[in-house]
């Protein structure tokens, strides 16, 4: 059931991390791959919203996973996953109740989680047909505050926060 059919506040709040917190891209060197770009303000953003919701990332990408978790885990302190991309709805039904789950992707299977979720959020370089199926699309980039911008319009749409106050709870 949707937001749109159900009224009811957000309780999680599960976040893809590469093409939302990074810019996606695959950066490699004859090492492997060796850089992710994460975006600013994400940090910031994700902790005042953590206060009213639950946060969880997910990733796919095996080879990019420490760095992952060094950003995510060590840095950020939220929780993350390794879920292949085919598999994610499966793994986040079992987990998750997703009539009360917001969930931000930008791939070529999120769609699929798109429709089962109570709302979506893709950043504004997501794949072409993904975004099509968001409930909402971000301005930015992702892995250029696409994150940052995704909390502040949950906290303004379903806590009723304006964006003044965002920033005096963030001081």
């Amino acid at each position: 059931m949707s937001y749109k059919r159900k009224k009811i506040a957000p309780i999680n709040f599960l976040i893809d991390l590469d093409g939302v917190f990074t810019d996606g891209k695959f950066h490699y060197s004859e090492k492997g791959k060796i850089f992710k770009v994460f975006g600013a303000d994400d940090h910031e953003a994700i902790n005042i919203l953590k206060n009213y919701m639950y946060i969880h990332v997910i990733t796919a990408d095996v080879r990019g996973f420490e760095i992952s978790r060094k950003r995510i885990n060590e840095d950020m302190n939220l929780p993350l996953d390794l879920v292949g991309s085919k598999e994610r709805l499966s793994w986040l039904a079992e987990r998750f109740d997703l009539n009360s789950t917001i969930y931000m992707g930008d791939g070529i299977f999120d769609s699929l989680i798109f429709t089962k979720v109570m709302y979506s959020i893709a950043p504004r370089n997501a794949f072409i047909f993904t975004k099509e199926y968001a409930d909402h699309v971000t301005k930015s980039n992702g892995g250029e505050r696409a994150v940052a911008e995704a909390c502040l319009h949950v906290l303004t749409k379903f806590f009723s926060f304006k964006y003044s106050d965002i920033v005096k709870i963030g001081m």
